[in-house]
């Protein structure tokens, strides 16, 4: 007989110790911890993170639900809806104000568009602006976090965000944000704005059944089309700016990048389409630099302004305006 001893017998508490490191992991990740997944080399940071594949995997499949909930004017016209807002929450929110601060406002106004940006799904403020600052940093290098010019369209587009090493906030990249208490706040919760939009929907929904049956909506029809189908159709419109901004388009300026300008894209991510507009000079406020790009993330913010809720926004410079020498590029 072995003198052998088997761990599990001699401790057998170890039998559930590694699902109480499985919760306890998904805990850390739920408040966006980077204890979630310790130190981790470069073959780890480009491992997929599967606590995030499967959620966004399954927001896409759930828009099949249309199938058996079908349409209505209504569903349809607040999905459109919710699509423009959270457009305009990701755009002049967290990209022009908390990664590039091109102008002002109040603290408290601060946190309520922190709050609204996360209504997106496109995580937290600070982890946001930080990447986004990292891509202006190394644009187009091997360095790049999504640059289709390394690691191809895909990555690019989508796949880069659901790694591991794309997990924590480069906090050295936000440091001025880590110094207001409610904004670290929203980054540890930043899901609970998003799991709140998908539950007024239904409740509207419902609502509108109950109060309004001609209008020919449900809860269940709402919550696919004012917050799956919304959403799905809101990460890859943002996505494109990532992945075709670098590939498709004109470029006014010769940046050190790829960066494009592409009225469609603009159209359909309401002013970020004017991308190489924008790595010529990331902290203006507008990114339609002349009168005839339509930059409507812009004209909301000269909205904002009129009512007091921000200011100072920062405009583009003269010279730059004058160095608007136009280089050959690929349509």
């Amino acid at each position: 007989m072995s003198n052998k001893t088997d761990p599990d017998r001699e401790h057998p508490r170890l039998r559930s110790r590694p699902s109480l490191n499985f919760g306890r992991r998904c805990w850390l990740w739920l408040l966006n911890d980077k204890r979630a997944f310790g130190e981790m080399d470069e073959e780890s940071r480009a491992r997929f993170d599967w606590l995030r594949v499967v959620p966004f995997v399954a927001i896409h499949l759930a828009c099949l639900a249309v199938i058996q909930v079908g349409a209505s004017a209504v569903a349809i016209g607040v999905a459109v809806a919710l699509y423009a807002l959270r457009m305009f929450f990701v755009t002049a929110f967290f990209h022009r104000y908390f990664a590039h601060r091109a102008y002002r406002t109040s603290r408290l106004v601060q946190c309520v568009m922190a709050v609204l940006g996360c209504t997106a799904g496109q995580r937290g403020p600070m982890w946001w602006a930080a990447h986004h600052r990292e891509h202006h940093i190394t644009s187009d290098t091997e360095r790049d976090p999504h640059s289709p010019a390394h690691r191809g369209f895909l990555f690019s587009h989508t796949l880069w965000f659901l790694t591991r090493g794309s997990f924590a906030t480069p906090a050295h990249r936000a440091r001025d944000w880590l110094r207001y208490p409610e904004l670290v706040w929203v980054e540890k919760l930043d899901w609970l704005p998003f799991i709140a939009l998908a539950g007024a929907c239904w409740g509207l929904g419902a609502w509108l059944e109950s109060a309004a049956p001609s209008l020919a909506t449900s809860g269940p029809q709402m919550l696919v089309w004012g917050f799956f189908i919304s959403t799905v159709m809101l990460y890859h419109a943002t996505y494109t700016i990532n992945s075709l901004a670098h590939r498709f388009g004109t470029r006014r300026y010769d940046t050190r990048d790829d960066s494009r300008n592409n009225a469609w894209l603009a159209l359909i991510t309401l002013g970020e389409g004017w991308h190489n507009n924008h790595h010529r000079f990331p902290a203006a406020a507008r990114q339609g630099f002349f009168w005839w790009e339509i930059d409507l993330s812009f004209l909301g913010l000269r909205l904002m302004s009129m009512f007091g809720l921000v200011h100072d926004l920062r405009p583009v410079p003269a010279h730059v305006l004058a160095d608007s020498q136009r280089v050959a590029s690929p349509q």
